[in-house]
């Protein structure tokens, strides 16, 4: 075992795992970091990657032999097929953010790469956090209230109302809805929730999938979540959001972990849905 738990544990300030993101606070073990070690020699996906479903090789790998860990401190580099070196800086003291800084540049000169990256994860009790905040809906803590808006599965729309999809997704394609259109048409994906104004496809949330998480635990997994601009300010983000909820909760999943850029619409409406906070990650380029 390369980890010591020992020294892990105390720094592990947010439960988020190089490769693999956020994950639940139960299944944060010290196996979870050594599968990714595993993993990086192989180049596939961990059986409880949320990315494996997208199939192909996996984009990111740590860069094993470049890990430093010590009583105090812990550097965990990886590298993406895209060229960005990224090196998560697990540790107290601010001074890590300098000695990652130092690690990230040299591997991406190393690996010949443009981007270098830290991050460095931060507990929910930061003030004045910047980043991306990492949110937990817990299921079994009550009923989901039921969505009372113009929602349903794209495929249950009208033939008419379907067809709007492609346009809505195009538009939308920064926010990751043309590559969900892709997978649907290809029917590589579970359901997307719509909502229509109009006969037309003005917002969307998916794909909805429930997998078990490295402890078996089934969780709801990640979604691609769109509102048009000229859409926005009806509420429909929030009714699509607890339309998503639902159909998780109904379809046996016990949580769902999300990231929401801090103080954004998404965020703001986590937030006010009761949310609990997990903490945030904070990258800057070395």
């Amino acid at each position: 075992m390369f980890f010591r738990w020992d020294w892990l544990r105390p720094v592990l300030t947010a439960p988020i795992v190089p490769t693999l993101g956020p994950v639940h606070p139960d299944a944060l073990t010290v196996d979870l970091f050594e599968d990714i070690l595993r993993a990086a020699d192989t180049e596939d996906f961990l059986p409880y990657d949320k990315d494996r479903r997208w199939g192909g090789k996996k984009d990111e790998r740590v860069l094993r032999s470049d890990v430093v860990h010590q009583s105090e401190h812990t550097l965990i580099p990886a590298l993406t097929r895209r060229g960005t070196v990224k090196v998560f800086a697990y540790g107290l003291p601010d001074s890590i953010v300098d000695e990652a800084a130092e690690l990230a540049a040299k591997l991406a000169a190393t690996h010949d790469v443009v981007h270098a990256r830290v991050v460095r994860p931060l507990g929910p009790e930061t003030t004045h956090p910047r980043g991306t905040r990492i949110q937990l809906k817990d299921f079994t803590a009550g009923p989901c209230p039921a969505s009372d808006g113009p929602v349903r599965p794209v495929t249950n729309w009208p033939t008419a109302v379907q067809e709007t999809f492609a346009s809505f997704a195009e538009t939308m394609a920064a926010d990751g809805l043309a590559f969900l259109h892709t997978q649907m048409q290809a029917h590589r994906c579970g359901p997307v929730l719509a909502a229509t104004v109009e006969d037309r496809i003005v917002g969307a949330i998916g794909p909805m999938e429930v997998r078990p998480d490295a402890i078996g635990c089934p969780q709801l997994m990640p979604q691609y979540f769109a509102v048009l601009p000229e859409a926005r300010g009806r509420g429909l983000g929030r009714v699509l959001w607890r339309a998503a909820m639902r159909w998780g909760q109904s379809h046996g999943a016990a949580y769902q972990l999300l990231q929401t850029e801090v103080d954004s619409p998404s965020d703001r409406l986590c937030q006010s849905e009761g949310l609990a906070s997990l903490g945030f990650t904070h990258t800057t380029s070395a």
